[in-house]
């Protein structure tokens, strides 16, 4: 019998200076893919959706309302998830799902709350201020068509808090040395037409906002002669919160040890 002995494996499996590019790049392949994630161009859906987690920030009262400018600013400019992702990274994911995602091709379905916003009666299709002031605020419902007027005065028409008769509303201001503001929530289209004779209508950079899915839509036009029209975009104020130990119905608040 011969005593040749049959050759062992060769030694290039198990030597480490000679890993094969296919393997390597195989090796590599899920954390290059964890990296290229995040410089992926983010879609209107994406930027929409930190919006919203940015707004249930406000209301649960983790940002105030510089914090929640600065980040919403932000969020209209960003370009990728790198740029998304650091605006809800210190806060809590939502229950329902996550603000931000990688996933690709998610689309943003129209907001509930927009809908159940839409639709109703007013009691008050216009409002007028001579030599005077008026103010429509809080829980209100917009009518199809309304009527501002401010002759010597001035009036506030805040829509942040409000609801819509229809999803177009129509506001026409008629300021004659006298002002008129009206405020608006982020995600409602605001198109504004008015005319300023010695006057202006100031829309703003505010009015630089993405409307959301469902959301309604606000025209105002109208005349400002030696006057003004101020539209601008704010968020919704937060709940307020119990101070002095006592709760919003005057009630002490017990603290539990």
């Amino acid at each position: 019998m011969s005593d040749e002995r049959p050759e062992q494996a060769t030694p290039e499996k198990t030597s480490p200076e000679k890993t094969s590019p296919e393997k390597t790049s195989l090796e590599k392949a899920p954390g290059r893919q964890a990296s290229a994630a995040p410089s992926m161009r983010a879609s209107d859906a994406d930027r929409e959706r930190v919006v919203e987690r940015l707004r249930d920030a406000v209301a649960e009262g983790r940002l105030d309302m510089e914090e929640f400018e600065e980040r919403l600013e932000a969020a209209y400019k960003s370009r990728t998830y790198a740029e998304l992702e650091p605006l809800t990274g210190d806060l809590p994911a939502p229950e329902s799902p996550s603000a931000f995602s990688y996933a690709p091709g998610a689309v943003s379905a129209p907001s509930s709350s927009w809908q159940s916003r839409i639709g109703g009666t007013s009691a008050s299709s216009s409002a007028v201020a001579i030599m005077s002031g008026f103010q429509r605020k809080g829980h209100w419902t917009v009518p199809a068509q309304f009527n501002a007027v401010a002759f010597w005065g001035g009036g506030e028409l805040d829509l942040r808090e409000a609801d819509f008769a229809a999803p177009e509303v129509v506001i026409t201001c008629v300021a004659i040395m006298g002002g008129i503001e009206i405020t608006v929530p982020p995600g409602v289209e605001v198109d504004v037409r008015g005319i300023g004779v010695m006057g202006g209508f100031d829309q703003g950079r505010s009015l630089e906002n993405r409307p959301e899915p469902g959301a309604p839509r606000v025209i105002v036009n109208g005349l400002a002669f030696w006057g003004g029209v101020a539209v601008k975009v704010k968020a919704p104020k937060p709940p307020k919160r119990p101070k002095g130990g006592r709760d919003l119905d005057g009630g002490e608040v017990r603290k539990e040890l």
